[in-house]
């Protein structure tokens, strides 16, 4: 099944540099691309305008040229790229979601048409990252071009879904031909030379060279680097870290989330937060 990368584009700068994102994206996986613009009716989604008129609401001619504009540049830039646009009736955030169900990656803006400079992360996109059914690429900054330079960063704390987003950055890592920074956080203490400091990076070191050892048997050809960083927060110290990477890569959620919550706290911090694009790792769906 091959899978396509889909973007949501809104015409806002915000998706547009993502379309630019998801088109790299394609490209390096060898996939199509997929540009879906989700709309709604001005009245709400299947609101008919008159008694007699039950259709769906007709998507706007101005959308539906934005969108062409978009894929034909997209096409000129990477002739090599299969690109579709499309649009879907309904609201983007739910339409990327069911386009999730069949697509390689979905990559969204960190901000839509219309979205405030204090909002941190849209409603759309936190929407996506929350409940997709593949992994999402969130761009940040806003304004964050493709030709970034900076290795792939992962945090690593044993849990399954760490297990997970590792295996998805050094895939991306080994695709992008970039270094792999594999980072744990480790709260910094008062006396480092207590036992319990001493048994914390222990427990660090461990569990970095079993990492290490594991995706350099999968990956040989892959630079890779343990970090360990000291900090109060798992989360601020990535956000941090982000600064120097292309890209970050965190699980949907951490050791002992909830199966309710569906992005844990590091995870949302970064989405919001890092200095860089943001790669949620979530497995794909499972299609018939």
């Amino acid at each position: 099944m091959n899978r396509p990368v889909v973007v949501g584009v809104d015409g806002s700068p915000a998706s547009l540099v993502a379309a630019e994102h998801g088109a790299r994206a394609a490209a390096l996986r060898s996939r199509p691309l997929h540009l879906v613009h989700g709309y709604l009716h001005p009245l709400g989604y299947g609101v008919p305008v008159n008694p007699y008129d039950l259709g769906l609401p007709e998507p706007s001619d101005e959308a539906r040229t934005m969108l062409e504009k978009t894929a034909a540049d997209l096409r000129g830039r990477w002739p090599e790229l299969a690109v579709e646009a499309r649009q879907v009736a309904g609201g983007p955030g739910a339409t990327l979601v069911e386009e999730s169900r069949r697509a390689e990656l979905v990559v969204v803006g960190s901000r839509g048409l219309g979205g405030f400079a204090g909002l941190l992360l849209g409603s759309v996109s936190a929407q996506v990252a929350g409940h997709a059914h593949c992994p999402v690429l969130v761009v940040r900054p806003a304004d964050r071009q493709v030709a970034a330079v900076g290795p792939v960063l992962v945090g690593v704390d044993g849990s399954e879904l760490a297990e997970l987003a590792v295996g998805h950055a050094a895939e991306e890592a080994a695709r992008q031909g970039v270094p792999l920074v594999l980072a744990h956080v480790v709260a910094p203490d008062a006396h480092p030379v207590t036992e319990d400091a001493a048994g914390n990076d222990q427990v660090a070191d461990r569990l970095l060279a079993e990492t290490a050892a594991t995706v350099r048997q999968r990956h040989p050809e892959l630079a890779v680097t343990e970090r360990v960083l000291r900090a109060a927060e798992t989360a601020s110290a990535l956000v941090e870290a982000s600064a120097d990477a292309a890209l970050v890569v965190v699980g949907s959620r951490g050791r002992g989330g909830f199966a309710g919550l569906l992005l844990g706290s590091v995870s949302q911090a970064l989405v919001q937060h890092a200095r860089c694009p943001v790669l949620v790792a979530r497995p794909h769906a499972h299609t018939g």
